[in-house]
């Protein structure tokens, strides 16, 4: 019994023995980094050639020793010791004054490791966390100062510790709990830590509508994002990774908190709009559209000799716009929400709205190209609706000649029919970009409002519903097609048979599809044709591209819920005056001008036009791909318009000699086959074998979409 009891007594004191050499040790270290401050006499020596390292690893080392040995959540007396006499506090000051030099770097070290390697919760102590802010309030604004390294890492030890504990959120940011005007909690049961309360705040309806930080430097997200500017590309990833870490914590109080807290969306957008600011003025569209699809991992890829001039600043541009987006994607709604109305008030409404609506060419032609990379680089939803509301407008109601248009809008619209050509290029290949995007507003606002009742249909005893095939009606009041003497069929018999109904199934006043690819493919008459003298020159080269942007335009429309059907004649508004609306308008007036207009130009024109005939819709499909529609009077579509440019060219034609010959060395030419030479009415040929080409494209569209569901 005696040597049991013996044995008890021997395992209590050594189990309390270390106990007290622990903090011996660890108070002795600690003296002996304060009496460094006394006895030094050289004040340029590093830091790192001094004994202080090593004798906060020996303090780290002891701090993570005891509380291994003891129960978890119980505070160790060298612990208890680091926050009664405010070691951190001191520490700060010490990294603040950066003697000796290299100080800084050693007090990130150490409070990182401290904060990441202590499993108890220490960022609710006020002598933890008011050590920390001002420790953040040191970092971030000073870009290669040489402690960026250790300041993204200490900065990723926190946000670690605050995904762990949304809660700790407040402490970082402003110190206090904000969000509901409670004391900070203190663990209980622990009289040492006298003085370590927080003090209260204020309540949460005393918080400002709007992200109103008392500091831009104190606190984390100031760092981060400065850090995001770093020219260490690791350093730079790490701090948006964790942006991205604490925009997206679920906890709508840590979200509050981030939004009001901080001045995170100030920051960001404010970023966004400095490097915009950067890139030239004059960028080439061209150059825009050359460049990959930037990525917010990547840093430094704009750079090199094989670069365009302001390559550099634009790929910075588009990867921090990248970048912006990522963060919305997956950021909780309050802080996407908060970020993406910055990002409309201080960017599109504030730089990019002066710059499109403004008079110079240069300035105009730059804006227009940097943002048609904008809206390719986009993918959040939230970002892209505002950017498609900001450009469009809400409008959804069918337009009209007189009404006020979006005057962003009408300018970028009217800039498809600039003077200039290379505005014109670049504003159609702006559309074409919205075009691509999977947001249902763009088609809508652009056309099919305009053609939701049909009106360009001709009401009365000769519309669609009541007339045949024309094949089965020669008597057809059309377009008189048939009657055209360059209209000929020379469409092969198995065209179209293996994907479309029989003819009994066809729709009422529909042409079956071969007739209607039949139709394009036979618009243009063969002394007008030179793709059939070269190789790989007919229709079928069409129809692999026509699968992929049908079926692109089928899987972005989905969700849309556009019907199958074309709406009943009869469901529609009667006598109403049909307008094609602005951009149809525009487009249509271009492709009448196909073959007076430049061949990038007359490229560009019939791209967007490809697209609009690619979206699913039955008004689209049948406005845009029917060649038999019994128009209404004043109206134009687009076959209407394809007819009267064919009459146009046959008789420019006559009056040129040896057309045909010239026709086909344009086409070698533009295919590279025979050098280049100055000749006559280049342009014009040019335009007719863009014409060409653009039919057939319209027969494999026609061909792969099929006609439209059930009756008309």
């Amino acid at each position: 019994m005696l040597s049991r009891l013996g044995a008890l007594l021997q395992q209590a004191v050594e189990t309390r023995e270390p106990s007290v050499d622990l903090l011996e040790a660890f108070t002795e270290h600690w003296r002996g980094i304060t009496g460094y401050y006394l006895e030094a006499t050289d004040e340029s020596i590093p830091a790192r050639q001094t004994d202080i390292p090593w004798r906060l690893r020996q303090m780290l080392d002891i701090l993570v020793y005891e509380e291994k040995q003891r129960p978890a959540g119980e505070t160790g007396p060298c612990l208890e010791y680091l926050l009664q006499h405010k070691l951190l506090e001191t520490l700060g000051t010490l990294g603040k004054a950066e003697y000796p030099p290299g100080m800084r770097q050693q007090v990130l070290l150490f409070f990182g490791r401290v904060l990441g390697q202590l499993q108890h919760p220490l960022l609710h102590y006020l002598n933890v966390h008011r050590p920390v802010q001002k420790l953040l309030q040191l970092s971030g604004d000073r870009l290669g100062s040489g402690t960026e390294k250790e300041e993204v890492q200490f900065a990723a030890v926190l946000c670690s510790k605050i995904q762990q504990d949304p809660s700790l959120l407040p402490y970082i940011l402003e110190g206090k709990n904000i969000l509901n005007g409670r004391r900070a909690p203190e663990p209980p049961d622990n009289p040492r830590e006298e003085g370590s309360e927080h003090p209260p705040g204020p309540a949460a309806s005393s918080l400002p509508a709007e992200p109103s930080p008392p500091r831009r430097d104190s606190n984390l997200v100031t760092c981060l994002v400065g850090l995001c500017r770093s020219k260490k590309s690791r350093v730079a990833l790490k701090a948006r990774e964790n942006l991205l870490l604490l925009a997206g914590l679920s906890q709508e109080a840590a979200a509050t908190c981030l939004v009001r807290g901080s001045a995170l969306c100030q920051l960001l957008t404010g970023h966004l709009c400095d490097l915009y600011s950067a890139v030239p003025a004059g960028t080439d569209p061209a150059d825009v559209l050359a460049m990959d699809r930037a990525s917010w991992r990547s840093q430094g890829d704009g750079a090199g000799a094989a670069g365009f001039p302001g390559k550099e600043s634009l790929a910075e541009f588009l990867g921090w716009l990248d970048f912006l987006d990522e963060l919305v994607l997956g950021a909780h709604p309050l802080v996407a929400d908060a970020i993406t109305e910055a990002v409309e008030e201080k960017f599109f409404q504030g730089i990019l709205q002066p710059q499109l609506l403004q008079m110079s060419e240069l300035a105009v032609l730059g804006a227009t190209a940097v943002l048609t990379g904008t809206v390719r680089q986009l993918r959040s939803p939230t970002l892209l609706n505002r950017l498609v509301l900001f450009l469009l407008g809400p409008h959804r109601h069918p337009e009209t000649p007189g009404d006020t248009p979006h005057p962003l809008r009408a300018q970028l619209i009217d800039r498809c029919n600039h003077l200039c050509d290379e505005i014109s290029l670049a504003s159609l290949r702006l559309f074409e970009e919205l075009l691509r995007k999977p947001h249902e507003h763009v088609a809508h606002n652009l056309v099919l409002r305009n053609l939701e009742a049909r009106a360009y249909l001709q009401s009365g005893p000769h519309a669609p519903e009541e007339r045949g095939p024309p094949e089965t009606d020669p008597e057809e009041d059309g377009l008189d097609l048939e009657e055209d003497p360059y209209f000929t069929d020379g469409f092969p018999d198995d065209f179209g048979t293996t994907k479309n109904p029989s003819p009994a199934s066809a729709p009422s006043g529909k042409g079956q599809v071969s007739e209607v690819v039949s139709s394009f493919l036979c618009l243009v008459p063969e002394e007008a044709k030179t793709s059939s003298c070269m190789e790989e020159g007919g229709y079928d080269t069409y129809v692999h591209d026509a699968l992929g942007m049908v079926q692109a335009c089928r899987a972005s429309a989905a969700p849309w819920g556009w019907p199958s059907t074309p709406q009943p004649l009869d469901s529609c508004h009667p006598g109403v005056a049909f307008y094609e609306g602005h951009f149809l308008k525009v487009l249509f007036d271009r492709m009448s001008r196909i073959l007076d207009q430049p061949y990038s130009l007359n490229l560009q024109v019939t791209s967007v036009l490809s697209h609009l005939a690619a979206f699913p819709h039955p008004h689209l499909h049948e406005y845009l791909l029917d060649p038999y529609l019994n128009l209404a009077p004043g109206c134009r579509s687009l076959f209407s318009v394809l007819v009267r440019v064919i009459g146009d060219l046959m008789q420019r034609l006559q009056r040129v000699p040896h057309s045909r010959a010239k026709l086909l060395l344009v086409r070698q030419q533009l295919l590279g086959l025979v050098p280049g030479e100055q000749m006559d009415h280049t342009v014009l040929f040019k335009g007719v074998v863009v014409l060409e080409e653009f039919c057939k494209e319209l027969a494999a569209i026609a061909l792969v979409k099929g006609p439209p569901e059930g009756p008309p």
